[in-house]
């Protein structure tokens, strides 16, 4: 029996930023699980209609609101979305993020805030909202899609390392406060996972990547959807707080 086939038929999971890379493999596997996938993105709603069209040719059900994570009242129709549609809220996958790279010396207070309120802002308001459902029912889980790079840091990254540090400040503070009502939280640290940036990398800079890495390859989406997987389910209900660091030993 393959991971995914473990059930979460009658759940339903919200993920933010879903319409590629990350967000669209851990949607699909919580999909594949039997989890009923509530769909999210800003910026390319082609993209989110794309898994939608996808999840729903195999069968899955799903639907998908469009809207920024950073505003309170898209955070509220989003989660509302999953209760309308599905009658529960039980899965939040904090996934949505952007980088705005440079040198910090280069950096734009622009850079700074749209980094920190997509990344960090958004997941903030996200946790807020759809954990008064979740305290109603007694029974969540809250996955943050944080990064190595804020846990050890990362040149031209200033926004997006703060940003990823404070995911897991915020996702330790929720798994205390929300403990007591039988919701967990947790965040996973990707490293250098598979995507069209370091598909177009030279070869000596992915050469060099992988040096770093001790299991000598590049993640793949999947690696971190499996995570969220377990995470999501019963089986992890002893689990909160922590921060599962995929890397395949990058920052170890």
């Amino acid at each position: 029996m393959g991971f995914f086939e473990t059930s979460l038929k009658g759940r339903t999971a919200v993920v933010t930023g879903s319409g590629r890379g990350i967000g669209k493999a851990i949607a699909m596997g919580l999909a594949k699980m039997g989890a009923n996938v509530v769909l999210n993105g800003s910026s390319s709603p082609e993209a989110v209609n794309a898994v939608y069209a996808e999840l729903t040719g195999m069968g899955c059900p799903a639907v998908v609101a469009m809207g920024d994570v950073r505003r309170q009242e898209d955070v509220k129709t989003l989660c509302a979305a999953a209760v309308n549609s599905f009658g529960s809220l039980d899965i939040l996958v904090n996934n949505a993020g952007v980088t705005r790279d440079k040198p910090l010396a280069m950096m734009s207070e622009g850079d700074w805030d749209d980094v920190i309120g997509i990344n960090l802002k958004g997941a903030f308001l996200c946790t807020k909202t759809a954990s008064k459902y979740m305290i109603k029912q007694r029974w969540g889980r809250i996955i943050n899609i944080s990064s190595v790079a804020g846990v050890m840091g990362n040149p031209g990254q200033a926004n997006y390392s703060a940003s990823k540090a404070g995911l897991i400040g915020l996702t330790k503070t929720t798994a205390k406060e929300l403990a007591p009502r039988g919701v967990t939280c947790n965040a996973i640290a990707p490293g250098l996972v598979v995507s069209a940036m370091t598909e177009i990398l030279p070869e000596k800079v992915r050469e060099k990547y992988l040096d770093s890495i001790p299991l000598g390859r590049l993640g793949t989406p999947e690696d971190v959807a499996y995570a969220v997987g377990f995470l999501a389910t019963d089986l992890s209900g002893y689990i909160t707080g922590q921060v599962i660091q995929i890397d395949g030993g990058l920052a170890m």
